[in-house]
């Protein structure tokens, strides 16, 4: 019996990378991003779960008042920000921190544009008799201002970082020099690598949980 295919199997076997090697060779910061982006879906999807089990449990039927039409125009000015942001990977390969700074900026005004339009989608809930807390609140109610506001506090975060990544690519784009060192530090590739994933995390969250409340309000 030849046994020197088995042998070449076990070779292969040996040489083939395992998943835990690829896990091993990630960088650390884009395993802490990943944990935290599943730790917040699966915050958002047990607060969701509650939603539903209080809107159902409350029998009043769906669709008695529209969903404010701010979040509407919010989750518009979300998707274009991921548009903008999407943009930036294309902006660095060329090298072209200007035109980089003023892409971030864009994504930037887009998600504070976002953060207002949901301060006045409350504030229309509150003219609809949806108070947050109190006497005779309603308790779904409560839940779309928490899962909302939650959002925006996650958005806040990625802004933050946003900002800080923004203003090293002005500060870099002045000189020749600090341009071609930035342009070519894979830390700063990386970094914004994981910021585009994690924007683009938060604009898919929105548009599932609008699809939630449009379809269960």
């Amino acid at each position: 019996m030849n046994s020197e295919p088995n042998h070449d199997n076990r070779v292969d076997a040996r040489r083939r990378p395992s998943p835990f090697a690829r896990i091993e060779r990630m960088p650390p910061l884009v395993m802490v991003l990943y944990l935290a982006l599943l730790a917040i879906a699966v915050m958002f999807v047990v607060l969701v779960v509650a939603y539903v089990a209080a809107r159902l449990k409350s029998g009043v039927p769906t669709g008695l008042h529209p969903l404010p039409r701010y979040f509407s125009l919010s989750t518009i000015v979300l998707v274009l920000s991921s548009y903008t942001i999407a943009q930036a990977p294309r902006l660095y390969a060329q090298d072209d921190l200007a035109s980089l700074g003023r892409c971030l900026g864009a994504t930037l005004l887009l998600g504070c544009v976002f953060a207002g339009l949901q301060v006045l989608g409350w504030r229309e809930l509150l003219a609809n008799g949806v108070p947050f807390g109190g006497p005779g609140s309603k308790s779904s109610g409560q839940f779309i201002y928490l899962i909302s506001a939650l959002h925006v506090a996650h958005l806040l975060g990625g802004m933050l970082f946003l900002l800080a990544f923004m203003l090293r690519v002005i500060h870099n784009g002045r000189d020749a020099v600090r341009t071609l060192v930035f342009i070519r530090n894979p830390y700063y590739r990386r970094q914004l690598r994981l910021l585009g994933t994690y924007w683009h995390f938060i604009d898919v969250l929105w548009v599932m949980l609008f699809a939630v409340f449009l379809f269960l309000y």
